[in-house]
């Protein structure tokens, strides 16, 4: 994937992020992460709104885990 696939798919991914629900929040938090790691290895500047994104993410994700665990 080129640079410019990688933002184009991070911008998709927003876009669909955008007002969407825990669900589907949680089904594309992994992707977004790995076109953010992408990015990084291929020397790109993140945009501080996408690196906020993928951490608010990667926290619901880590939380719903904690919160689906039996007691």
């Amino acid at each position: 994937m080129t640079l410019k696939d990688l933002l184009k798919e991070a911008e998709q991914l927003e876009q669909k992020l955008d007002g969407a629900d825990l669900d589907l929040r949680l089904q594309l938090q992994p992707r977004l992460s790995l076109v953010v790691d992408r990015l990084r290895a291929e020397g790109a500047e993140i945009p501080q709104h996408l690196r906020h994104l993928d951490s608010v993410l990667a926290e619901e994700a880590v939380e719903a885990r904690f919160d689906n665990m039996p007691v």
